[in-house]
Formats: C-alpha cells, structure tokens, sequence
C-alpha cells in the first residue's frame, strides 16, 4: 500500500513538472498579433440638415374629392349588364381561372370539346357555351390552341363589364 502512495505521489510531482513549461514563445506571439493588427473605425455619417416644406397648394381641388356627380343612370351599359344568379353552377365554376389549364381537345360526332384540367388534377370536357371560373368564364371558341371566354366583372361603379379571357394550350 505504501508503494501505490510513493507512485502516485511520483506520478503527480512529474505531471506537475510538466505544467511548467517555457510559454515565451506564446506571449511573443501574441503580442506580435496584436500590435499588427490596427483596427479601423469609419467616420460617423455626416447628415444633412431637414429643410421643412410649406404646402401651398391647399387651395387647390382636393383629389379625393369627385368634380363629377356619379349618377345612377338605368340607361347605361353596365347596368344592364348582370351575372345571372339564376343559373345553376357548373363545376369548373369553384375554381379560378389562372388554376386551370387546357390539356388538349377532343372531336367527337363533330363536336369540339375542350379538355380542361382543375387544381386536383381531373381533366373535365367543356363546349362553347359552358361556364368556368370564378367570374361568370362563359366558353365562347374552342380551338387547337386556346379556349376563349368572357366573363362578367364588376366595373368599380356599382354595374358590370364584359372582359376577355383565354387559356392557353399547355399553360399550367
């Protein structure tokens, strides 16, 4: 047993030993690293004054006012022009039109028919005549490389305008 204490007693003096070792080549190095390296700081931007600004034009029309009365007049085109809410919905009518895409057509018995296929990836067959979209699309022309439809949209005055649409073939 006093053997084992006289090793361990040898061991740690010698590892101790160790520990001392000559560093002056470490400190050298540090401060060569640091006196080499000069740090720069950039100048504080310089800003230049705020020049107030007087509004003189207070006189002036307002432009968020109308100069033009906006009559409701039952004479004009887009009030006789309505979506029929009437009309049963077809079920290319849920989606909006920029998520459909033709994927082709179809001659059948001599009848044209467009392929269509929905955001769920289903390709349904449409006539001239029938509805898609969300804004009344109803199919006017159908032909190799595009289906053509007019829809109904609001005009931003309380009526409805008519507007040109088309999907191009291969156009996802």
């Amino acid at each position: 047993m006093i053997t084992v204490k006289r090793t361990i007693l040898c061991l740690s003096l010698s590892s101790l030993g160790g520990c001392s070792q000559d560093i002056s080549d470490l400190q050298t190095f540090i401060s060569q690293t640091k006196s080499s390296h000069v740090g720069s700081v950039k100048p504080i931007p310089q800003f230049k004054p705020y020049e107030s600004f007087s509004y003189s034009a207070a006189e002036l029309r307002d432009p968020f006012v109308a100069t033009v009365d906006i009559e409701d007049d039952d004479t004009t085109k887009t009030s006789l022009l309505n979506p029929d809410s009437t009309r049963p919905r077809e079920p290319l009518e849920v989606f909006p039109l920029d998520t459909l895409s033709m994927v082709g057509i179809l001659e059948q018995n001599a009848q044209l028919w467009g392929l269509i296929k929905d955001p769920q990836n289903i390709v349904h067959r449409i006539q001239v005549g029938h509805y898609m979209g969300q804004s009344e699309g109803r199919v006017i022309e159908i032909n190799e490389s595009a289906i053509y439809l007019v829809e109904i949209v609001p005009d931003g005055i309380g009526g409805y305008i008519e507007r040109d649409a088309s999907i191009a073939i291969g156009g996802d």
